[in-house]
């Protein structure tokens, strides 16, 4: 059984307003990524971990759409971490599988899912990821570059991440005993010793973090519309 956690407890402040209540493609944003997870037929159950505020507007989208796999809809905590935690709670105890995939992100489709778990039931352990083509500087506090950075073999890491259920509830309890931050599960996992496969992305998979990236999720999500005609 693999469970999804769809993180969508941010309080998106580079935005200035919700962005995953953003509309883009006809639709709120959150419901693309709960799309998504709802046809992978790997997908059992799907928990949303979401400011409180949201809770009813969450399941009003879920209920007009028809997604059956929404199962539980849990407030967020403080961090990241924190509300996979609140996540990882209340999943299925039957799970298997843990997913964590991050509601900002909403051209994730059912194929990059369905590649990514096939290389977790392999490795216990995968994620989607893209190989960074940028050149990479450092710079000071002035912004002043002092270096340069060798992106051989450097990876920019998406999701969804996912999990065996057990390895990925040890990292978390580690992090906590340890009192440290992560910014994603695979920085958790990573810390027990574990080997993550890389799934590299073959298809759009931007995070919304800007006013700007909105209007280019639309328009992918409008184009993959015409060609789904």
């Amino acid at each position: 059984m693999l469970s999804t956690i769809l993180v969508a407890g941010g309080s998106s402040q580079r935005m200035g307003f919700d962005k995953l209540f953003a509309v883009i493609a006809g639709e709120p944003l959150i419901a693309h990524p709960i799309r998504a997870f709802e046809r992978a037929t790997s997908v059992d159950e799907i928990v949303v971990v979401a400011r409180e505020d949201r809770h009813d507007e969450i399941r009003k989208i879920s209920r007009d759409r028809g997604f059956k796999k929404v199962l539980s809809i849990v407030p967020g905590g403080e961090r990241r971490q924190d509300s996979v935690r609140a996540g990882l709670d209340r999943i299925n105890h039957d799970a298997k599988y843990v997913a964590v995939h991050d509601a900002a992100r909403p051209l994730i489709t059912p194929k990059q899912i369905e590649r990514a778990f096939e290389q977790c039931r392999v490795h216990g352990a995968a994620a989607l990821a893209q190989p960074v083509n940028d050149t990479l500087k450092r710079a000071d506090a002035d912004l002043l570059v002092v270096g340069s950075v060798d992106r051989h073999q450097i990876y920019a890491m998406q999701t969804p991440q996912i999990f065996e259920r057990k390895l990925l509830e040890d990292a978390y309890r580690a992090v906590y005993a340890e009192n440290i931050l992560v910014t994603d599960e695979v920085s958790a996992v990573e810390r027990l010793g574990c080997k993550i496969a890389l799934v590299l992305d073959d298809d759009f998979n931007l995070k919304i973090t800007y006013p700007r990236d909105l209007p280019v999720a639309d328009f992918i999500l409008r184009e993959r519309a015409k060609d789904r005609r």
